[in-house]
């Protein structure tokens, strides 16, 4: 690992995960189980979060602090694309501290979600 590399995640969520994920988390508001005008059913701002958090588990890293800007909304069936960049990197004798940054977009290109997280990768 070293500043500057970034790691790529793409998927869609399906309608299943969506009202999956309502149950267990306890979020169910309208938006999440009742599809819009539309027909679209809109993915959980944390659901979409796990984008950027499956690439901190394939990394081994323990997130300290996570801020995530939610910009638009995501719908059921749309790809979105995450890709997590590293940004600062500090070794010590028990891990690795890392700063990490991160856009996802829909496929139109659009941001729906940034954030940075710092953490730890133990050695």
């Amino acid at each position: 690992m070293q500043i500057g590399d970034v790691i790529v995640l793409e998927r869609a969520f399906t309608e299943a995960e969506i009202r999956s994920f309502g149950h267990l988390s306890g979020d169910e508001g309208t938006h999440h189980v009742t599809p819009d005008e539309q027909g679209r059913l809109m993915v959980h701002g944390l659901l979409t979060a796990t984008l950027p958090t499956k690439i901190g588990g394939q990394l081994n890293f323990i997130a300290r602090e996570l801020r995530f800007q939610f910009l638009r909304p995501v719908f059921a069936g749309e790809s979105i694309r995450c890709e997590v960049k590293i940004v600062d990197i500090e070794q010590t004798e028990q891990h690795t501290r890392l700063a990490v940054e991160w856009v996802c977009r829909n496929e139109q290109g659009k941001d729906v979600m940034t954030g940075q997280a710092r953490g730890v990768v133990r050695k």
